[in-house]
Parts: structure tokens; sequence; C-alpha cells
């Protein structure tokens, strides 16, 4: 997977680290934010909550995939859809469009019910893709 040179890259890379800090952050906010979700699936409270976490998820996952394209250009010399992590990056952009379908039903007007759904079904692809990633990283 990593030549030895990439593998001393890689482990030396601020990169590397930025990725496991945002990582770290993205996957606690999912915790807090699938709290508010089935909280508010079960009781109808706690909406705001929702919302809330639900943009701080937006953020994160924007930030891990910037650093993640810096990353993979440090790394294997290109941007997004290098053949090393082409996986990844399918479950990235997979989970970019889940994430951002919560502005189109926004805009749809859908029911908050709806939106919270779909909010799970967008944390379900994204945490696949992280335990993907994660078991590829951990490769050498």
């Amino acid at each position: 997977m990593y030549t030895a040179e990439q593998l001393n890259r890689r482990d030396a890379s601020p990169l590397t680290r930025a990725m496991m800090a945002g990582g770290t952050a993205q996957l606690l906010v999912i915790i807090i934010s699938f709290y508010f979700v089935i909280r508010f699936l079960a009781a109808g409270a706690g909406y705001n909550g929702v919302q809330i976490t639900f943009w701080l998820n937006v953020a994160l996952l924007w930030f891990n995939t910037v650093v993640g394209m810096l990353w993979e250009k440090d790394m294997y010399g290109r941007y997004f859809m290098c053949r090393e992590f082409f996986w990844e990056d399918v479950g990235n952009l997979a989970a970019l469009i889940a994430y951002h379908a919560y502005f189109v039903a926004l805009w749809l007007a859908w029911s908050r019910h709806g939106i919270a759904v779909l909010m799970l079904v967008a944390y379900g692809i994204y945490l696949v893709n992280f335990v993907q990633w994660i078991l590829k990283y951990r490769k050498t």
C-alpha cells in the first residue's frame, strides 16, 4: 500500500494529524447529533440541537475533504480519486451528496421527521466511509 518513503511522509505530515483530529471531531459530533436525532424522532424535542450538530457535521465533512485532498496530493500526486484511495473517495463523495441532500430537503419543505431520517442516512454513509478509510490508513 505505502512505499517506505510514503509511510515516512504520511507519519511526518501535519496533514495526517489534521485528518486524525478532524475525523475524531466529526465522529464525536456525529455521536452527539445521533443522540439529538433519535431524541427528536422519539419525543419530538430538540430539533434545534439536530440542526446545529448537523451544520457542524457539514463543516467538518468539508474540512476533512479538503485536508484529505491535500494529503492525497502529497502522498500520491493527485487531489482526488487516486488509485490507492479510490473507494474511500467514492465514499466521501457519497457522504457529501447525502449531507447536501439536507439543503435540498429544506428547499423542498420536507417535514422535520423526513429531514431527521435523511440525517441518519447521511451519518450511516459517512460512518461506512470512515471505517473503510481507517482500515486502509492502517495498512502499511
